[in-house]
Order: C-alpha cells, then sequence, then structure tokens
C-alpha cells in the first residue's frame, strides 16, 4: 500500500517562505513524475509545480519565480520551496505521484495523492 504524506504547512505572513515536503511510502521500486496542487476554498484543484524523472519542472504562472520544486528520488519525496507568499497562495497544497512501480515489478495503474497540508499566509 502506498502513501504520500505532505508537512510544513502553517501560517506565515506575506513575503514570508514556506518549504512543504512528501514523503512517498510502501513497496517503490520507482515514481514518475511527482508534483504539488493545491485547492484553495471555493476553488477547484490546480497544478502548483511538477516534476518528471528527467528533472524536467513545470509551473503554474502565478507561481514562477517564486517557488521551485525539487525531488530526492532515494527518499521517494518531493519537495515545494515557497518564496515570497502572497495571500492568494493561502490553499491545501497536496502531492501527487505517478506511475508508481512497486518492488514486485507491478505499474500501479492509479495516481496517488496525499492528504495535504493547510497553507495560510496573513498578517
Amino acid at each position: 500500500q502506498v502513501q504520500l504524506v505532505e508537512s510544513g504547512g502553517g501560517l506565515v505572513q506575506p513575503g514570508g517562505s514556506l518549504r512543504l515536503s512528501c514523503a512517498a511510502s510502501g513497496s517503490i521500486f520507482s515514481i514518475g513524475p511527482m508534483g504539488w496542487y493545491r485547492q484553495a476554498p471555493g476553488k477547484c484543484r490546480e497544478l502548483v509545480a511538477s516534476m518528471d524523472t528527467s528533472g524536467r519542472t513545470n509551473y503554474a504562472d502565478s507561481v514562477k519565480g517564486r517557488f521551485t520544486i525539487s525531488r530526492d528520488n532515494a527518499r521517494n519525496s518531493v519537495y515545494l520551496q515557497m518564496n515570497s507568499l502572497e495571500p492568494e497562495d493561502t490553499a491545501v497544497y497536496l502531492c501527487k505521484a505517478e506511475r508508481i512501480i512497486t518492488s514486485t515489478g507491478i505499474l500501479q495503474s492509479l495516481n496517488y495523492w496525499g492528504k495535504g497540508t493547510l497553507v495560510t499566509v496573513s498578517s
């Protein structure tokens, strides 16, 4: 059973920084693309940033230049460094992992999501 657990959320003032972490656990051999999404109250879930296994990244226009995604394949983890935070960044941030291959060599047909971590940007 694969699980994703996020951490690092909290309350921060505008202009501040936070670093989110997401660790995948279970019988994992490898993970394909990993990414961060967010969902604010009353809004749809949106992609924040993603990174494939080659290190190629994709960012939402609203976070370019402020957020940086990274991953540690040995730890089955992905991170999101968030700088210059704005009130509009307030949301639940969720981690997603795709194309997981288990230690028995089975490619999982489902994408996996964490339960999310709340980021609140407010003075």
